[in-house]
């Protein structure tokens, strides 16, 4: 008989990472594809507000546990005039998007966007277009959102109908300016002194406002990493954050994609570090936090990789975009990405999970029926509802896992959160390896760590995706001092607890 692989982890109250900002759970609506129009917007859906935003995903969307949405782009903003998105709604002109090869009407726009996302409860996240505009653009905007009167700006606010500012606090300094796909695509060190400047003039309009600069579109763009320091250099006095893009792809190696959370947590560690040694090397105490603006899975039941998919169909109005069903290995590969998210609580501050609806998203809708969840929106939630408070240090050993692209990495993933104020606890873990692992949690430093429950999903689960939930782990045993679980193989759980240190 085969001897069962064991793994061990050691949970401690002063082993400390950081504190956990609700908005690394996030998500992200662009103009591309059905995720405004017929996702979040489809006015005479039968569940449609009086503003024109179905009801139906607004609930999956308080469901799912969203904290901040980013808005209008992605690609998208880069050939975007925002004043196109305000006034009168039948004055407004329909555009031609050359992101997304779409017609754009502008039927909704910011004066649309920002009130659905602050009734229910959405922090808004925007970006400038610094792609075919620049700082004058730029800062009209803040002024437009920000600034509570006396400006012709600010007045033409009032007179569209929001006579109180929309207080937006963060704003993305464009976006994948790197990208040669981008619109107004330039080198870094032009890129770094055009948001500089912006970012000089929108804090000039609201010194409040916090900002973020783009980062590399990919980790294995090739400036990455010059792309960082350059851009750091050029924009640490004004930025806040460095943005992060990460997406995995389901259609590649079966070990590599489920080594996706360990791919994340390295990438994570070299920005981090290159922004770190900018501030060293100038001298300077600011540290640069990271805004992973855009992250996700990409459905392992694509045909193929969906990269450049949206410019290769006819120009059309709201066009189907990557809309490929999620499978239950996506929704444990997305774990194990969270898991590594957590890990990282100290400098990630800001997650998007891209996109909230029918776009690579966790919510599928159809026009005029039903909106659904999809596989990924289980993990989502179940982590956005129950990690609260501070991020733990998890001090975990745990068997290799070989890969053909990456090499070994644990086979095993653990993230650990404890929020000291209430006692609630969570352990998240993975199990990359298509065996069970045993799995010991050493909590004898807390003087009670009471684990009340324990929930998995795997990736053999052949439930349709609107199916899939967490269901009960199998074999699950609370102790005084040390609890074990049985990771089922290719799986992610959640082990719920009431932690007293």
């Amino acid at each position: 008989m085969t001897a069962r692989q064991q793994a061990h982890l050691t949970v401690h109250p002063l082993f400390d990472i950081g504190e956990i900002d609700p908005r690394i759970f996030g998500s992200f609506v662009e103009h591309m594809g059905r995720c405004v129009y017929s996702g979040v917007f489809e006015p005479g859906h039968p569940t449609a507000d009086a503003a024109g935003f179905r009801g139906d995903v607004t609930d999956l969307v308080r469901e799912l546990g969203v904290s901040v949405v980013r808005y209008p782009g992605g690609n998208f903003v880069s050939g975007y005039d925002w004043r196109d998105g305000v006034g009168p709604v039948g004055d407004r002109p329909t555009r031609l998007d050359l992101a997304w090869r779409s017609l754009e009407p502008n039927t909704v726009g910011i004066d649309e966007f920002l009130p659905w996302a602050r009734r229910n409860g959405l922090e808004p996240m925007m970006a400038v277009n610094l792609g075919t505009a620049g700082p004058k653009e730029a800062a009209e905007l803040v002024e437009y959102c920000n600034l509570a009167g006396g400006t012709a700006t600010a007045a033409e606010r009032a007179a569209n109908g929001h006579p109180a500012p929309h207080a937006v606090r963060t704003w993305c300094l464009g976006n994948e300016m790197d990208g040669p796909w981008q619109i107004g695509h330039t080198t870094a060190a032009e890129y770094g002194r055009r948001a500089a400047e912006a970012g000089k003039a929108m804090r000039l309009v609201d010194p409040g406002i916090e900002l973020v600069a783009c980062g590399s579109s990919f980790r294995h763009m090739p400036t990455f990493g010059a792309w960082e320091d350059t851009v750091a250099e050029l924009t640490l006095d004004v930025a806040d954050y460095m943005s992060m893009h990460a997406y995995y792809d389901g259609t590649a190696d079966r070990r590599d994609y489920l080594a996706s959370g360990q791919r994340l947590e390295r990438f994570i560690t070299d920005v981090v570090a290159t922004c770190d040694a900018v501030s060293a090397r100038l001298g300077s105490p600011r540290r640069m936090m990271i805004s992973l603006d855009e992250w996700n899975v990409w459905s392992s039941a694509a045909a193929s990789s969906p990269v450049g998919e949206g410019q290769d169909h006819e120009i059309s109005h709201a066009p189907r975009i990557t809309e490929d069903p999620y499978q239950a290995l996506d929704a444990v590969v997305l774990g194990d990405l969270i898991i590594g998210i957590l890990n990282h609580a100290d400098r990630v501050k800001i997650g998007c999970l891209s996109l909230l609806v029918n776009v690579s998203a966790p919510i599928l809708t159809e026009p005029g029926g039903g909106a659904s969840r999809q596989a990924i929106f289980h993990p989502f939630a179940a982590a956005a509802h129950t990690a609260r408070g501070r991020a733990l240090n998890a001090r975990l050993t745990a068997p290799a896992f070989a890969t053909p692209t990456h090499g070994d990495v644990p086979q095993v993933a653990a993230a650990v959160t404890h929020d000291p104020a209430t006692g609630q606890a969570a352990v998240f873990a993975t199990n990359r390896g298509t065996e069970p692992v045993e799995l010991t949690i050493d909590h004898n430093a807390f003087g009670a760590f009471d684990i009340k429950s324990a929930h998995t999903l795997t990736a053999a689960d052949l439930r349709s995706p609107g199916d899939l939930t967490l269901v009960p782990l199998e074999q699950f045993h609370p102790g005084a001092r040390s609890s074990t679980l049985l990771l089922p193989p290719e799986s992610w759980t959640l082990a719920e607890a009431v932690a007293r240190a």
